[in-house]
């Protein structure tokens, strides 16, 4: 899928710079068309014949030496390219791209740019944790590029952390999944996908939460966006990575869940919901550390809204998946809810048996549909459980567009 395309690798000051050469390589050898741009740090560290040789292609490094009078390069190459890498992205570089800074032939490239940009941050560990570092990412996140997180491991500085460049194979793994994409079964669809706990706040340090750990639902965005779709993961508090090309939104609560879920919904085709949403909140929560007392305490709960509920009242085109995790008599709770709830499939699993449930890298489900359809499906990874997930909402698009194709015919 990577055959032809046209991948503008953008290469900064690093001592990572030397798998920025193997990238090149990599990518060549897949059928790219790579253009390489290097900052005259990167230069210091790996020269621009290196990547002449490995690309078979001119390599740029200033923005004032323009090689074609009849372009100009930099508006050239961000006009060029199917997708823009930034491997290794340094902090400096980082900063400079989210305040639109232009000072060289990359970040003045970045900013014409309109096609896809891929960050992949290399440094220290301390560097990569520090406040302004991560206020950069979130501010870029936000603009629309996308990162590839760094792997933990020996750093050259001598440290042990998280902040190596992704290995050269990975990225092009990445970028094959990503032209793959737009052909996919979800090729131009948007997919929500809920994901994880909510915690419901008692006072400043105690909540109300459950078990959930996530990993279904990011099995589930994965698949999503590896079938073609944008897929927007709303996630509550986890502690494991989205996966790249997702567009991940963090909450915090069930009221969060349901105004962010709300917000994307109009726009979206289907739903999946995959979060343990909390079904009470305490009445009172309390600016202030609740400080213990003689004798036992009481929190009074009242209801959070039912976001699956809502949505099924709500929904026109859209497809909607629900979960129901049970510890008995899961066939008549799961139908009860596909009824109730006005949802087009469920997904019932027994979180009582070995193997499924919270925390497991497996799951044991069965999926049922409102047609009267249902399937029971073994003991597997989660992510195959996933996959199975995503072809199934996929045949239910399709079945809706066919409908809606059959109506207006009429």
């Amino acid at each position: 899928m990577i055959n032809g395309k046209k991948i503008l690798l953008c290469v900064t000051g690093g001592i990572a710079v030397y798998k920025a050469a193997a990238l090149t390589s990599k990518l060549t050898q897949a059928g790219a068309v790579v253009k390489v741009i290097l900052s005259e740090s990167a230069a210091k560290f790996v020269s621009p014949l290196t990547f002449q040789a490995l690309s078979k292609n001119e390599v740029y490094t200033d923005t004032f030496d323009e090689k074609n009078p009849k372009v100009i390069a930099h508006i050239d190459l961000a006009d060029w390219a199917d997708l823009i890498l930034v491997a290794p992205a340094t902090a400096n570089t980082i900063a400079k791209i989210a305040n639109g800074l232009a000072d060289n032939m990359i970040t003045t490239t970045l900013l014409a740019a309109t096609a896809p940009v891929w960050i992949a941050p290399a440094m220290n560990v301390h560097m990569y944790d520090h406040p302004a570092v991560k206020k950069n990412i979130e501010t870029l996140y936000n603009y629309g590029y996308r990162f590839i997180e760094p792997g933990e491991g020996y750093l050259a500085c001598g440290y042990v952390g998280k902040g190596r460049l992704e290995e050269p194979e990975k990225i092009v793994s990445l970028a094959e999944t990503f032209f793959q994409n737009r052909t996919g079964v979800l090729a131009g669809k948007t997919v929500i996908v809920t994901a994880g706990p909510t915690r419901e706040k008692i006072d400043p340090v105690r909540f109300i939460s459950n078990h959930s750990t996530g990993k279904m639902g990011y099995a589930i965005a994965e698949e999503a966006f590896k079938a073609g779709a944008r897929v927007i993961l709303v996630s509550g508090p986890v502690s494991i990575d989205a996966p790249p090309g997702v567009e991940l939104v963090k909450v915090e609560s069930a009221k969060e869940m349901h105004k962010e879920v709300f917000s994307h919904f109009e726009d979206s085709d289907a739903v999946i919901k995959t979060a343990a949403v909390a079904d009470y909140r305490p009445k009172i929560q309390y600016e202030y550390k609740v400080k213990k007392q003689d004798g036992d305490a009481l929190i009074e709960l009242e209801r959070t809204k039912d976001i699956l509920f809502e949505l099924g009242q709500k929904k026109t085109k859209q497809i909607l998946v629900g979960f129901a995790a049970e510890t008995d008599h899961i066939d008549e709770y799961a139908k009860r809810k596909l009824e109730k709830k006005n949802a087009d499939m469920i997904v019932a699993n027994n979180v009582s048996q070995e193997g499924a449930g919270f925390g497991t890298e497996t799951n044991i489900v069965t999926i049922y549909k409102k047609d009267g359809f249902s399937e029971s499906l073994p003991l597997m990874s989660k992510q195959k459980v996933a996959e199975k997930i995503i072809n199934e909402v996929s045949l239910l698009i399709k079945d809706m567009s066919e409908y809606e194709d059959r109506e207006c015919n009429c």
